[in-house]
C-alpha cells in the first residue's frame, strides 16, 4: 500500500499571529510541502481542482509542472481534474506535457467534482452533469490509445483525424477515475478497467466495501485483469505527535472549512462531538500518531478488500507551514514504512 498526499492549496489564516497568508507565499509554501513529502519518500502527491475564492488550485497543471521541476522520485497528480468542465484534448495534452516534465511521473486522476462552481463559469449546465463526464471521458481515452483520433459527440466539436500532441512519456498514461458514492460510477470504472480513486468525506470507510466489490465485480465481467484493477483512496487526515496534538491543531480549521460548507448546502453547523467521532477508530478521518493512523490505514484496507494507495487530504485553512511540513515529515518516515507491506 502506497501513501502520498493531496492539497486542495486552501487559503490560510496563521494560527498564531492570524495573519492571512497571501498567494504568493501559499504556493511558495506549497512547493516546500511537495519538496518535503518527495524527500521523505512519500509514494505521490496530488493537487485538486476548485474555482472558488478560498483555494488557490483552479490551474492544477500549472502547478503539478513547478513541482515536477523541484521533485525526481514523488508521483504527480491531479485530486481531481473536473474533466466535464475542461476540454478533453487540452488535458490531454496538459498532462502529456507534464509527463514529459516528469519523466514519466504523472497520474491524471478525472472526475466530476464535489463543487458546482466550474459549470457556469465555462458556460455548461448542471442538467448535464453525467453525460459531460460520460462523453468526455470516452475522448480522453481515445485519445490515450491513439494521437489520431476520429470521435464526435454533443458536447465538442468532432474530430477528424487530428493529430495530438506531444505524446507522453508513459505509455499508456495512466488514467484514474475519482468517484463518490455513486454504484454506477463504481461500476463504469470496473467495466472499462480503469484504477478508481475513492474520495471518502464523510461516513464510516467501511461502508464503501459494497462499491468497491461492484468495482472489481464490473471489472472482472469485463475480462479486465486483477492487477488493472487498482484502488485508491482520498481521505482526510494529519499526523501529529499524538493523538491529542493532531484533533487540536486540526480542529479549528475544520470547523471553519465545514462551517462554510454546511452553510452553503444547508446542512446543520458541525461539531466537536461530530469532529471526534469521524476521527475515531472508525470515522473516515485518519488522524492521530504515526502509529494509530498507521494502524487504521492497515484495518481499513483489509476491510476493503485491499488497496494500492492512500492519499491523506491535509488541506485545513488554519494550519500553520510548519505543522503541514511536521505532519507530511510524519507520514513519510513513520507511517509510509509502517505500512509498507500490507
Amino acid at each position: 500500500m502506497h501513501v502520498g498526499v493531496d492539497s486542495f492549496v486552501s487559503a490560510v489564516t496563521d494560527p498564531t499571529t492570524e495573519r492571512l497568508i497571501g498567494p504568493e507565499e501559499r504556493m511558495e509554501h506549497l512547493l516546500e510541502e511537495i519538496a518535503l513529502a518527495d524527500q521523505v519518500g512519500l509514494y505521490s502527491f496530488g493537487i485538486g481542482e476548485h474555482h472558488r475564492p478560498e483555494y488557490y488550485d483552479s490551474a492544477p497543471a500549472v502547478i503539478l509542472a513547478a513541482a515536477a521541476a523541484r521533485t525526481s522520485r514523488i508521483r504527480l497528480g491531479s485530486a481531481v481534474t473536473v474533466l466535464s468542465a475542461a476540454d478533453p484534448v487540452r488535458v490531454f495534452q496538459e498532462f502529456a506535457t507534464l509527463d514529459l516534465i516528469s519523466k514519466g511521473r504523472i497520474d491524471l486522476v478525472v472526475g466530476r467534482g464535489s463543487f458546482t462552481e466550474a459549470f457556469p463559469l465555462f458556460g455548461l449546465s448542471l442538467g448535464d452533469y453525467d453525460t459531460l463526464f460520460t462523453e468526455k471521458l470516452d475522448l480522453l481515452l481515445k485519445l490515450r490509445d491513439s494521437e489520431r483520433v476520429t470521435w464526435s459527440g454533443r458536447h465538442r466539436p468532432s474530430l477528424t483525424g487530428q493529430g495530438v500532441y506531444p505524446r507522453p512519456l508513459q505509455d499508456p498514461l495512466p488514467i484514474w477515475v475519482g468517484v463518490g458514492g455513486s454504484p454506477e460510477s463504481f461500476a463504469r470504472a470496473g467495466l472499462l478497467g480503469l484504477p478508481l480513486m475513492v474520495a471518502i468525506i464523510g461516513g464510516e470507510p467501511r461502508q464503501f466495501a459494497p462499491l468497491i466489490d461492484l468495482y472489481r465485480r464490473a471489472g472482472a465481467q469485463a475480462g479486465h485483469a486483477p492487477e488493472a484493477l487498482q484502488v485508491g483512496l482520498h481521505v482526510f487526515g494529519y499526523v501529529a505527535d499524538s493523538d491529542q496534538v493532531a484533533a487540536d491543531t486540526i480542529y479549528p480549521g475544520w470547523h471553519e472549512m465545514f462551517t462554510k460548507v454546511s452553510r452553503e448546502r444547508g446542512f446543520a453547523a458541525p461539531s466537536r462531538a461530530q469532529f471526534d467521532a469521524t476521527s475515531g477508530p472508525n470515522g473516515a478521518f485518519f488522524m492521530g500518531d504515526p502509529e494509530s493512523v498507521a494502524e487504521k490505514l492497515v484495518r481499513i484496507s483489509g476491510q476493503l478488500g485491499g488497496v494500492d494507495r492512500i492519499s491523506l487530504q491535509m488541506t485545513n485553512p488554519r494550519l500553520a507551514h510548519a505543522d503541514l511540513l511536521r505532519g507530511i515529515e510524519l507520514l513519510g518516515t513513520e507511517v509510509a514504512p509502517r505500512v509498507a507491506g500490507a
